[in-house]
């Protein structure tokens, strides 16, 4: 089982490998869960350094500690983006804190949420219930278990306002492989309205490692061989090692047209309130990218638009 847990020196330790040759080591207080679906390895630990935390396929999902900031950036700037989202789409998100986050908008009338994986949200629902805040009782939220492409594939067309994609990262023979591709956006597109917007995570731009680089810039080059509209922005995220990378896809609407002001606005009049990280003059500065990042966006030479027959992956 692919949990990545060692005891050594009276201790028990989580250790999340990033290569063949670097890694983070934690130690654990307690295991709360372990166990195997259909489709990857689940735990929950107690770590002494981020507190409750999911882990599948020993990659870090959330923790008590940071999750709101994932959670917070991965949906606000898109739902602000949209002048009147109704009907929302999320694909994954199995712990119920996107959902959670969405539900905020008054504007929201109703929620799909689509995850392959049912032992994950009887996992969260039983381990991490704080991470979800009563979002699987709102009678907005439907949650439909299963794959999310397939779900695309039967969705009606132009149906959803907006769009949200919480997979888990492209890993090679992973459930989310086939997420981040050209044809999966295409399927996107058309589920969205007119005026649609979607948002993927899009893994780390961090430069130490070149598969992170060629894929966060090759998730930016899919999302805009699709939409008209492709903006790369990114957060730190402590317990995702440093910086985290987010594309948003839009068919009309700029995230970068939007002013203070206007932010402020579409916040207020939806009833959103209690946010601990992101606030309206954060939006712009969000998509304001260093030098480094910046070039890499514009012209990294093995980044390349995904293909079904042709992905990009992880370690």
């Amino acid at each position: 089982m692919k949990d990545n847990l060692i005891e050594r020196d009276g201790k028990l330790w989580f250790v999340e490998y990033h290569s063949d040759y670097t890694g983070h080591v934690y130690a654990v207080r307690r295991v709360l869960y372990r166990g195997e679906s259909c489709c990857q390895s689940i735990g929950v630990y107690d770590l002494y350094h981020y507190g409750k935390t999911l882990v599948l396929d020993g990659k870090i999902q959330s923790t008590a500690c940071d999750e709101w900031v994932y959670h917070e950036v991965l949906v606000h700037p898109m739902m602000v983006t949209h002048p009147e989202p109704k009907r929302v789409l999320v694909i994954g998100g199995g712990e119920g804190a996107t959902a959670r986050e969405i539900l905020r908008h008054k504007t929201v009338e109703e929620v799909h949420m689509v995850d392959i994986d049912s032992l994950v949200l009887k996992v969260c629902k039983k381990y991490l219930p704080e991470f979800s805040r009563g979002a699987f009782k709102d009678p907005r939220l439907s949650v439909i278990i299963g794959d999310g492409r397939k779900f695309l594939e039967n969705a009606k067309q132009g149906f959803y306002d907006v769009a949200v994609i919480d997979a888990t990262d492209p890993i090679e023979g992973g459930p989310a492989l086939l997420l981040y591709t050209k044809e999966f956006y295409e399927l996107v597109w058309r589920c969205l309205s007119e005026d649609g917007v979607m948002v993927t995570q899009a893994v780390s731009p961090s430069y130490e490692f070149e598969d992170q680089i060629t894929c966060t810039v090759s998730i930016f080059r899919t999302v805009g061989s699709v939409f008209p509209i492709a903006r790369y922005y990114r957060a730190y995220i402590p317990s995702f090692d440093g910086e985290w990378g987010f594309v948003l896809g839009s068919k009309t609407h700029d995230p970068l047209d939007l002013s203070a002001e206007v932010v402020d606005e579409r916040l207020r009049r939806r009833g959103v309130d209690g946010l601990k990280y992101y606030h309206s003059r954060l939006h712009r500065s969000l998509f304001t990218m260093p030098k480094n990042i910046k070039e890499l966006l514009e012209s990294f030479p093995k980044a390349r638009v995904l293909r079904d027959n042709e992905p990009a992956f992880v370690y």
